[in-house]
C-alpha cells in the first residue's frame, strides 16, 4: 500500500485532527482541482464529479468535511479507474 492509500485509510478511520495541507495534497495527486481566492474557505472540485466540497480553513477541521473530501476523492478514483 503506497502513502496516498494509506492517508485516505487513515482518513476514514479517524476523521479528526486533519489540516488543510494534507487535503491539498491529495487533491494535487487524484486531479482534484482547489479554489481559494484569498477567503477562508477551499473548495475541492473534479471536472467529472459534479459534486463539490466546500472546506473552512480554520484548524482542526471538522469530521464531516473530511468525510465529504474523502467521498469526493472516491468519485474522482472511480472516474480516472473507469477511462
Amino acid at each position: 500500500m503506497n502513502t496516498t492509500a494509506k492517508l485516505i485509510t487513515r482518513m476514514r478511520q479517524n476523521p479528526r485532527d486533519w489540516q488543510i495541507g494534507q487535503l491539498r495534497t491529495l487533491a494535487d495527486k487524484f486531479g482534484v482541482r482547489i479554489h481559494n481566492d484569498g477567503g477562508s474557505h477551499h473548495v475541492f472540485s473534479h471536472p467529472a464529479v459534479p459534486d463539490t466540497v466546500c472546506v473552512p480553513a480554520h484548524r482542526p477541521i471538522k469530521p464531516v468535511y473530511i468525510r465529504q473530501f474523502v467521498a469526493l476523492i472516491d468519485r474522482a478514483k472511480e472516474v480516472e479507474d473507469g477511462k
